[in-house]
């Protein structure tokens, strides 16, 4: 090892690191800077907590793993506390005393990758475990992590290990071949988003099982470091497959017909034993749920991840949203460039009727270059960049239908998909024609998949088959059967919109306000936004009343990190010293329309957090409508004023909403946390 990613200035044994996680990680993140492994540690603690907000990093043993992957980490570290006051992680056995933050720098290195992975897998080991509880020095820390990500550097520093645990993937399936074919053979895959711990911890959590359990088992995990893909001959003989997965498999095809246990990663991590178990009883059982077609789409019942219709069809939704943002925000930011370089009435001058640039706008060019009247060249640059905006709006709708229809039907369902977006556009349906086409595609796509066919027939279903009639079945239903009634829906839909004023107006911004400001970038933040994206995308019916309504969403999400920014300038006294470090960078974040930047203050206190920052979403959302205020871009907070119609009036809107919550969440948490606060700061000064 040529770097060591752990040193004695990112050790602190036996400490009070205050009573959340936010506190604890930020004291680790401050570790990591003291010792010059991260330029910001706001910021690193800022992408720890939001990886913590997704999914809690508490495991079971007392133990957590907070990490983040982020530019500002100079090289792989590891700061390490053991807490003389336990905190809660989400662990489901109890609070942490254990806690490591993996901090990795953003395209880091497959060596250091493998360097924290390796870590992360001997935290499912008890005797290292126990060892680092016993552990009387910093020295002896780090010589017991040492050994774990390096065995070489280190091979007497730790209790000897089970051979399995530093068995390489393809040394697991050499030996699955020759085990006794009498025991039962289990494959897993297990991947979570950042591919760093999770996804090794589950991995060995279910290796350990299957030998407690006498299970010839193998696991391929899809993370950082280099995968290692299962041979065929090993997926042939194999019972029954486990995804732990927090993101889709890669390859799912290649399991075409096995049985198949699938959730997500942390419960592989908490309930390794029963998931090894269900996978035996899988294998044994002719009606189990199996991976179906050859794109690698799953059975509707598969596995024990309790997710219902109900919660697919949720998960479908937001994943055709999650595609579907980036191409809103690119567009939106390069219309509102254009306006911004030729002004508002470029849409209308310099496009044709298909929205391409007109002849006009052509000879602009060859004029601007050389000889055309000052003026000339930006107006033209603005046609271009108005001009490719709406391009890449209008490619919104078909993305979102088409990443509905995938995230149900996999690789096969994008192209139906993307017909059912086409044709919801051709008939007027525009968004709620992609959400229920895109739905229709991907379930079509799914029943196809499912039909019985000859074999030199299944290399055909995915790639001709399922596309072909999943396109004819969305879309002719699209032409002739929902279509009208759909176009119908969103017409009556922007007619109720265009019509609103006064306190129905105000109603619907204070309504968007609250669902801002509710849970953060969470899901019902999400759809908020959708609404708002969706209603200034389409090009044919945007209008006063949906630039208004952008307007209100943009400033509500705006509050929360300005508020919280406000309240520790106002008060420091109630907050702690990393959340007054956040609180600095909570500024530029409110700034950007980052809502984001309010969750490690949430986190650490949501019942007066939250409450307070709705109360000041719902003012300034109802203030921009009764306001009228117009936004014509879909992101960028206060660097986007230029597409306002009044950004005095939005700056009116935002100020009081600030206010507003910064007060009420300065008045919430002055009952009962000063006493509690002051101490904090305190014991933090005498450490």
């Amino acid at each position: 090892m040529t770097e060591q990613i752990i040193t004695a200035q990112t050790v602190s044994l036996d400490v009070d690191a205050g009573a959340d996680p936010a506190a604890v990680i930020t004291t680790l993140a401050d570790a990591l800077a003291a010792a010059g492994r991260t330029t910001d540690p706001a910021d690193l603690a800022r992408a720890a907590l939001e990886r913590e907000a997704k999914s809690a990093t508490g495991l079971p043993g007392g133990i957590a793993i907070p990490h983040a992957r982020t530019a500002s980490v100079t090289s792989a570290s590891l700061a390490m506390a053991r807490l003389s006051r336990k905190v809660d992680f989400g662990a489901p056995d109890g609070p942490a005393d254990l806690v490591f933050l993996i901090a990795a720098p953003e395209g880091g290195a497959a060596a250091h990758m493998k360097l924290l992975s390796s870590l992360a897998r001997s935290l499912v080991r008890p005797d290292f475990v126990a060892s680092l509880r016993e552990a009387e020095t910093d020295d002896r820390v780090i010589e017991l992590v040492t050994a774990a990500i390096d065995p070489d550097a280190g091979k007497a520093a730790t209790p000897p290990a089970a051979p399995a645990a530093r068995e390489t993937p393809a040394a697991t399936e050499k030996r699955s071949e020759t085990v006794s074919e009498n025991r039962p053979r289990i494959l897993a895959i297990t991947a979570c988003p950042t591919g760093i711990a999770h996804t090794y911890m589950a991995a060995d959590a279910l290796k350990y099982a299957a030998e407690r359990a006498g299970v010839d088992f193998a696991v391929e995990t899809q993370g950082s470091s280099a995968t290692t893909p299962f041979d065929p001959e090993v997926i042939a003989s194999a019972d029954a497959v486990i995804f732990a997965t927090d993101i889709g498999v890669k390859g799912k095809g290649r399991f075409h017909g096995k049985p198949v246990i699938a959730s997500g990663v942390k419960r592989a991590i908490n309930e390794p034993d029963t998931m090894i178990a269900e996978a035996v009883a899988a294998g044994r059982n002719p009606d189990a749920a199996r991976v179906t077609d050859d794109g690698g789409t799953e059975s509707a019942e598969a596995g024990s991840s309790g997710v219902g219709l109900a919660g697919r069809t949720r998960q479908a939704l937001m994943t055709g949203v999650s595609y579907m943002i980036p191409f809103v925000a690119a567009g939106g930011l390069l219309i509102a460039l254009g306006f911004l370089l030729a002004g508002y009435e470029i849409a209308n001058s310099t496009l044709d009727a298909g929205g391409s640039l007109n002849d006009a706008a052509f000879i602009a060019l060859n004029n601007s270059l050389w000889d055309l009247p000052s003026g000339g060249l930006l107006q033209y640059l603005g046609a271009v960049s108005f001009a490719i905006g709406s391009g890449v709006m209008g490619l919104a709708v078909p993305v979102l239908a088409g990443y509905i229809s995938f995230a149900i039907a996999d690789r096969p369902g994008i192209a139906p998909g993307f017909v059912a977006g086409i044709v919801s556009l051709a008939v007027g349906a525009s968004f709620i024609g992609a959400l229920i086409g895109g739905l229709i595609a991907g379930a079509a796509c799914l029943w196809i998949s499912r039909l019985p066919v000859p074999q030199w027939a299944r290399g055909l279903m995915p790639v001709v088959v399922i596309p072909l009639f999943g396109s004819l079945i969305v879309g002719g239903l699209l032409y002739l059967v929902l279509g009208k009634p759909l176009a119908w829906l969103t017409e009556q839909m922007n007619s109720g919109l265009e019509s609103m004023s006064g306190g129905s107006a105000v109603v619907l911004g204070i309504v968007l306000g609250l669902m801002m400001c509710f849970d953060l970038g969470g899901p019902v933040n999400k759809t908020a936004y959708l609404f708002a994206t969706a209603g200034i995308a389409d090009a044919a019916t945007a209008g006063p009343a949906q630039f208004q309504i952008m307007a209100a969403v943009m400033c509500a999400g705006m509050v929360p990190p300005l508020a919280l920014a406000l309240a520790t300038v106002l008060r420091p006294g109630l907050f702690t010293e990393p959340e007054r470090e956040n609180g600095k960078a909570a500024w530029l974040l409110g700034a950007s329309f980052i809502s984001e930047g309010a969750i490690p203050f949430a986190a650490a206190d949501p019942f007066r957090v939250i409450p307070s920052m709705m109360a000041g979403g719902a003012l300034s959302g109802a203030l921009i409508m009764a306001f009228g205020v117009e936004l014509r871009a879909p992101h960028g907070g206060i660097f986007v004023f230029f597409a306002m119609n009044s950004w005095v009036l939005f700056l009116v809107a935002l100020l009081a909403g600030t206010v507003l919550s910064a007060v009420v969440v300065i008045a919430a948490k002055q009952f009962g946390r000063t006493r509690e606060i002051a101490a904090a700061d305190l014991e933090a000064v005498a450490a």
